[in-house]
């Protein structure tokens, strides 16, 4: 427990520092300085880290822009923070099922593009080609039948591997 308050501790001496404001000017030896307080009057001074807790004008009128449409300003209740929540998750969900479906449909396309390839590369071997007919029983095919079979595997990988 000791431990922990001290490393808290710590942590705030830390943190502290970088929230303050950092100015550069070169001194009158010509050396450049650096600080977090503002350095004599006489100095030309450049800032150099405005604070976080500064407010910047744009964000102002943003906020006012807001304000004047009527929403809401403020902390967010807690059942506005878990509705928020909730869409945020629902969303997230819907954009991983897109994801997850786009991907089955590439890998079933790529799958299609091999089948549809290797039965092209099948007929463009040559030889006597087979196929089974309605009662099981195995036809080998004409010349002119190969012919057509592979014009038409030609086609089929075409379309299947676009």
């Amino acid at each position: 427990m000791k431990r922990l308050s001290v490393a808290l501790g710590l942590a705030l001496c830390v943190a502290l520092p970088a929230a303050a404001q950092m100015y550069k000017w070169v001194d009158s030896d010509g050396k450049v300085k650096y600080s977090d307080t503002p350095p004599p009057s006489n100095v030309k001074t450049e800032r150099l880290r405005i604070p976080a807790h500064a407010p910047d004008a744009p964000a102002d009128a943003a906020k006012g822009g807001a304000q004047k449409d009527g929403v809401k300003s403020g902390p967010k209740s807690l059942a506005e923070q878990e509705q928020a929540f909730r869409k945020r998750q629902a969303e997230a969900a819907k954009a991983e099922q897109a994801e997850e479906q786009k991907d089955a449909q590439a890998k079933a396309k790529e799958e299609n593009c091999r089948r549809a390839k290797a039965a092209l590369a099948t007929l463009e071997l040559g030889g006597r080609q087979q196929r089974v007919d309605e009662k099981g029983e195995r036809v080998f095919l004409t010349d002119q039948e190969i012919a057509q079979s592979t014009a038409q595997a030609r086609q089929e990988a075409a379309a299947a591997c676009k």
